[in-house]
């Protein structure tokens, strides 16, 4: 798959995630986070690891694919992301907001670490 085509699959699960959540399906939503990490590590491992490029899903419409995008471009682009979770955090819209929101303690506290 190109990098367009992992990026708009992240998105795809990351919407997928956002219903299984809201319909209580926590079996389903673990296996698309399964999938999502799979793509994650694909754009690591690509020249220049391009998870840089989840960063064009900060516009995007669904708030859970936001979120999954944030977390996965932390060690590439520390600051943008911090901003993006922060801003999530901020618009109490749950439960994505309470993740972001115990994303940044781990980070401040040292149990996150970028790799």
């Amino acid at each position: 798959m190109s990098r367009d085509q992992l990026v708009a699959r992240f998105a795809e699960i990351g919407e997928a995630q956002s219903t299984a959540e809201l319909m209580g399906r926590t079996e389903a939503f673990n296996k698309l986070f399964k999938r999502m990490t799979s793509i994650e590590d694909e754009l690591k491992q690509r020249d220049g690891d391009q998870r840089r490029a989840l960063v064009t899903l900060f516009a995007h419409p669904n708030m859970q694919v936001r979120l999954n995008a944030a977390k996965a471009v932390r060690p590439v682009e520390p600051e943008v992301a911090r901003r993006q979770l922060e801003e999530i955090a901020a618009s109490r819209h749950y439960p994505q907001a309470g993740d972001a929101g115990m994303s940044l303690w781990a980070w401040d506290e040292g149990i996150y670490r970028p790799e």
